[in-house]
Parts: structure tokens; C-alpha cells; sequence
């Protein structure tokens, strides 16, 4: 018997170590600057403030005439881009489709679409944003107008192939920036 003991008993004692256990999942910790505002002047019939960590602005022409912005990141890997409409001959609906229909279009990869709707009535900007969750290729869309001359509707992407656990900290820094530009969006008559 005492045979038996003491053999059982040494592998007992061997046995009982440090059980190894997988390491936890690291995440990167990923601080943003505090967003510093000025002011976006640009030849186009309206203004906004952009944030100072956003490479200098891009205008674009599409047929020959100034009617958007690139917000480029360059540091985020990212960009808002804005397009610029005038209304006109009650254009106005088909715009507000092409904005909403724009934003439906990434329900094939996002997770949710969360719409706000955005009202400042004291310089008549009124408009909805779109976040969007998941691995759609935009985290957000939005559109602003005044209803009767004005239409301006933003995209941001990311220069990626969407991951959302890896884009979210940028997305959420830059869906700031996208509510501070449609909170200081002024119309030029």
C-alpha cells in the first residue's frame, strides 16, 4: 500500500502548478487631441468651423463649378467629404431621397442605423444625421439645408477595409467634428 501512496502522491504534488491561462484580448488605448475649432471660409454659399487637427480643406468642382469639400484626417486615416446643392425648382425632395437613400444603402453591412434629426431654427439649418454601426463602409452620413436654397450633405469614410472594433475610437472622434460642422453651418445670401 505504501507503494501505491507514495507515487500517487508525488504526482499530486507535481500536478499542482500554475494552471496557464490565455492572455486577455489587448486593446490599443487611443487618445485624440481635444478638437480646437476656426472657422472654414470658402468661396461657396455657406460656412462651417472644422477642426485644426484636419489637414488644410480641398475644394472640389464637379462640372466645372465649386460644389464640395474634402475634410481630409490624414493622421485618422479618414474624410468627410461635403457636397453642396442649390435648390432649385423644387428639388428639394428628390435631394432629401438621394441623402436618405445614400445612408439606406449601407443596411447591407451595418449592424444599426440610428437617425437624429438636427434643428437650428435661429439660421434655419435643419437637417438628420445617420450613424451607422457595424462594417459598413461609412460610420455616418448626414444632410443640413434651409429648406428653400440651400442643400449640403457630408459622408465619412475611412481609408480601410471597415472593422468597426478597430475605426470605432476615430469614428466617434470625427462624429464630433460631423455634429459640430452641421451646428455651425451658416448660410451666405
Amino acid at each position: 500500500m505504501k507503494r501505491l501512496v507514495l507515487p500517487l502522491l508525488s504526482v499530486l504534488m507535481l500536478g499542482c502548478g500554475d494552471d496557464s491561462l490565455p492572455k486577455p484580448k489587448g486593446y490599443l488605448r487611443l487618445e485624440y487631441p481635444n478638437a480646437v475649432y476656426e472657422k472654414a471660409v470658402l468661396p461657396l454659399p455657406f460656412s462651417f468651423e472644422k477642426n485644426k487637427l484636419a489637414d488644410p480643406i480641398k475644394t472640389v468642382k464637379n462640372s466645372g463649378s465649386l460644389n464640395g469639400v474634402d475634410i481630409k484626417y490624414g493622421a485618422l486615416k479618414a474624410t468627410i467629404y461635403l457636397t453642396y446643392k442649390e435648390v432649385k425648382n423644387g428639388n428639394i425632395d428628390s435631394l432629401l431621397r438621394d441623402a436618405q437613400n445614400l445612408a439606406q444603402k449601407h443596411t447591407i453591412k451595418a449592424d444599426e442605423i440610428s437617425q437624429r434629426p438636427f434643428e437650428i431654427k435661429e439660421h434655419n439649418v435643419y437637417g438628420m444625421l445617420y450613424e451607422i454601426g457595424g462594417n459598413a463602409a461609412s460610420q455616418s452620413q448626414f444632410y443640413v439645408t434651409d429648406n428653400t436654397n440651400h442643400f449640403l450633405s457630408g459622408s465619412l469614410y475611412f481609408y480601410a477595409k471597415p472593422n468597426y472594433d478597430s475605426i470605432y475610437p476615430a469614428s466617434e472622434y470625427l462624429k464630433k467634428d460631423i455634429k459640430h460642422i452641421m451646428e455651425t453651418v451658416r448660410w451666405k445670401e
